[in-house]
């Protein structure tokens, strides 16, 4: 890993807090992913369960993490189970963990390999009553592939069919949706990076630089700071191309006279930062780019105005959806008889606005938590609504991460340049 060891007191309280909703008797196993094949003799780089890791720390494949506080054995209560080091392996694929080293990680004190592990789980298991698995249950999973937490699925319940089976990730989806102080501050870090990213981008950008160029300083800098690297793929999209969300070709000159939407966020201890900045290629917003942007970063900070514990992502999306139809009206996008005549299920802002304004942020950039129920204290979101154009070919979209607190909600990205005069004059320097 390139990033410093993190306080494995996340993880010592992520598991105490999951312990907490077992069942009396009950055993929970999670299992790590998968290694995926690319092609040929090829894999796709590594990366953890999210839930393992959440409990673990570790990121290793081939690793499990059981839980049974219940067992008569106070030593197998928690356990790691990791790959036993083998020394041709590791002249191939580089170093794996050691006992010490993975109790340092995540304060687990017993560690069995994982070819004893075996006749160890059936002992505990028959001891348990109950049987808490792993699935991905995030709302926004699209992926039809059975992956090793699926598959562990079908083999436990072949193998032990008369237990009870209970859902690992129910509980979890509440968990990892409220954040510790400790998790926020590995957020805070991702952020941190992603603002020193930033600001050497607006010094950077100029008419003829190619949106691949400005990725590659996005790499650069993540990297030489420690990161493991992007959160996810970087959208580079000047010009039209802004107004695709999910625009990652980036292969375009950024041209004199147009924006650039930036949307880009750097993981650090496999947590996640994201940003979104819409800047001009030349360092000065014409009046009418100007205009669209303040409404943009006026529907920003309302937004973020409404983000308290108790209010539902149903109605926080409905509020800012009135403000917008104001908005829009204000800078000549809607008139009034639109708004009269619209369809209710299909409002006349969706024309410029049309997806929704945060998410949940963490170890995954969209991250488990509520959709449905109110907000809590210690959930931490994205807050990012867009104004997006096509009679003018113009995309903007300003995005903030909010840590939701009992006392008002705090801005993580307080201190990331965001108003016309900031971006300006930054540009101005270069």
């Amino acid at each position: 890993m390139k990033y410093l060891p993190l306080n494995q007191a996340i993880f010592i309280n992520n598991r105490k807090r999951f312990i907490k909703q077992m069942q009396p008797n009950s055993i929970a196993i999670f299992v790590s992913n998968d290694e995926w094949p690319r092609n040929g003799d090829a894999l796709h780089e590594f990366k953890q369960n999210s839930d393992l890791f959440w409990l673990s720390g570790i990121e290793q494949e081939d690793s499990m993490v059981i839980l049974f506080p219940d067992n008569p054995d106070p030593k197998y209560r928690e356990v790691l189970v990791l790959i036993r080091p083998n020394e041709l392996k590791e002249k191939w694929d580089g170093k794996r963990l050691r006992i010490a080293e993975a109790q340092a990680i995540s304060g687990i004190q017993t560690i069995v390999w994982l070819d004893s592990i075996d006749a160890l789980l059936q002992t505990w298991v028959h001891l348990a009553d109950n049987i808490y698995l792993d699935s991905n249950e995030n709302d926004r999973k699209a992926s039809l592939i059975q992956s090793r937490e699926y598959r562990f699925i079908g083999e436990m319940k072949n193998r032990y069919p008369l237990h009870q089976y209970l859902r690992a990730a129910k509980i979890l989806k509440e968990l990892r949706g409220i954040k510790t102080k400790e998790e926020v501050e590995v957020l805070q870090k991702a952020i941190d990076i992603t603002e020193t990213t930033f600001r050497k981008l607006l010094g950077f950008i100029k008419p003829g630089v190619m949106e691949y160029e400005i990725e590659a300083e996005i790499y650069h800098s993540f990297l030489s700071q420690r990161a493991t690297g992007p959160a996810y793929h970087s959208i580079i999209a000047s010009g039209d191309s802004a107004r695709t969300l999910h625009y990652v070709t980036n292969n375009l000159e950024c041209k004199d006279g147009d924006l650039v939407l930036m949307d880009f966020g750097a993981e650090y201890g496999n947590y996640c930062a994201d940003l979104t900045r819409t800047v001009p290629v030349n360092g000065k917003f014409t009046k009418r780019q100007k205009e669209v942007y303040n409404a943009c970063l006026h529907l920003h900070n309302y937004a973020k105005s409404l983000l308290k514990p108790g209010i539902t992502i149903v109605d926080y999306t409905e509020k800012v959806g009135e403000e917008a139809t104001k908005q829009f009206i204000k800078i000549g996008l809607l008139k009034k008889e639109d708004v009269k005549n619209e369809d209710k299920e299909n409002r006349a802002y969706r024309k410029y606005l049309y997806h929704g304004i945060s998410h949940h942020l963490g170890i995954d950039v969209h991250d488990l938590g509520t959709r449905t129920a109110p907000l809590q204290a210690g959930m931490v979101l994205t807050v990012e609504p867009g104004i997006y154009i096509e009679e003018e070919q113009m995309g903007i979209r300003i995005e903030n991460n909010v840590w939701i607190t009992k006392s008002g909600n705090i801005d993580l990205m307080k201190n990331i340049p965001i108003s016309v005069d900031e971006i300006e004059a930054l540009m101005r320097k270069k």
